[in-house]
């Protein structure tokens, strides 16, 4: 059972500005000289913690983590102008060159996974490996299952909290009577549609409940940037064509890598993970027989890990 390395500080951050709008947080770890890799948190809209620099080596890798646009210290907070998957995108590419990175490894979760592999369809010259969790391709059918019909089924009580922001006449289409309210004028609205949002995805992503978690997205700082930006992101079905990933997967087909994927994942079903190992011939499958959707479930952490140790000798 690998345990997450032990907690360290950044030894370089700073606040890089991509263009008129938007400021972006971005903070170094670990060996200055290592193994190049990119931490792409999840949400849209979560932001990154102080444990995800601990699923690497410190001693083998340039640890990059980075809060994407409108969220963590990313100024400015919960925007959407000027926030899409394709500004994402050439927002890593600006941080590599910045840093002066030639290639380097891409590691996300959840959205994050999204992005990852959405990066490597675009820039598979600049990816050495691949690491991904809980497979996510924002595909239509997919934001139907988590904010419509599906999920709901196997949490009936949390589903009717996720309910009680929206009269009944509007529920036949959630994600868009969210939308209105979390983009809407009414602060109290937002607030109150931004807290309900983000508890559903929290009590949804563990395979036991974590309070811990719970706590950190429904913190209205975090709740705010996450539940806005999903829904901005979500009603606009990711910013990309649908499947868009399984359909280039031969793009990166060939670079070494892992699927790390829980076994009861409710957010992003196993399903997604076995499509994506199908068609990316040089991916190892990992499915978590003891875990949900959370990167911080022990299991989870345990084949992260695993998988990060094994990539340093497959990309020196």
């Amino acid at each position: 059972m690998a345990n997450l390395y032990p907690a360290i500080l950044p030894y370089r951050t700073q606040m890089l500005k991509v263009d008129d709008r938007h400021t972006l947080y971005i903070e170094e770890c670990g060996n200055p000289n290592g193994i190049p890799v990119v931490f792409l948190h999840g949400g849209p809209g979560a932001g990154c913690e102080s444990y995800h620099r601990r699923f690497f080596n410190p001693e083998h890798y340039r640890i990059i983590l980075f809060d994407q646009r409108g969220c963590g210290r990313s100024r400015p907070h919960a925007e959407l102008r000027d926030n899409t998957t394709d500004f994402l995108i050439k927002d890593m590419e600006k941080i590599r060159v910045t840093l002066d990175i030639d290639r380097w490894v891409v590691f996300g979760g959840s959205w994050g996974s999204t992005l990852a592999l959405i990066y490597s369809v675009r820039f598979p010259q600049k990816v050495s490996g691949i690491i991904v969790r809980g497979i996510y391709f924002c595909s239509k059918a997919e934001i139907q299952w988590f904010y419509q019909r599906g999920a709901n089924r196997f949490f009936p009580d949390h589903w009717q909290h996720f309910l009680e922001p929206i009269p009944i006449l509007e529920q036949n289409n959630l994600l868009h009577a969210y939308y209105q309210r979390l983009t809407g004028d009414d602060e109290l609205a937002q607030i109150r549609c931004a807290k309900a949002w983000a508890t559903w995805e929290a009590r949804t992503a563990t395979l036991l409940p974590k309070r811990s978690l719970i706590d950190h997205f429904t913190n209205p700082h975090t709740a705010l940037s996450l539940a806005c930006l999903e829904a901005h992101y979500f009603v606009n079905d990711g910013f990309m064509e649908d499947l868009e990933i399984i359909k280039e997967a031969n793009a990166f087909a060939h670079i070494s890598g892992f699927i790390i994927q829980g076994r009861y994942d409710v957010i992003c079903p196993a399903e997604n993970a076995y499509k994506l190992h199908d068609v990316w011939t040089n991916s190892e499958l990992n499915i978590v027989e003891t875990a949900g959707h959370a990167a911080s479930e022990t299991d989870i952490i345990s084949a992260l890990i695993s998988a990060t140790d094994t990539l340093v000798e497959l990309v020196k």
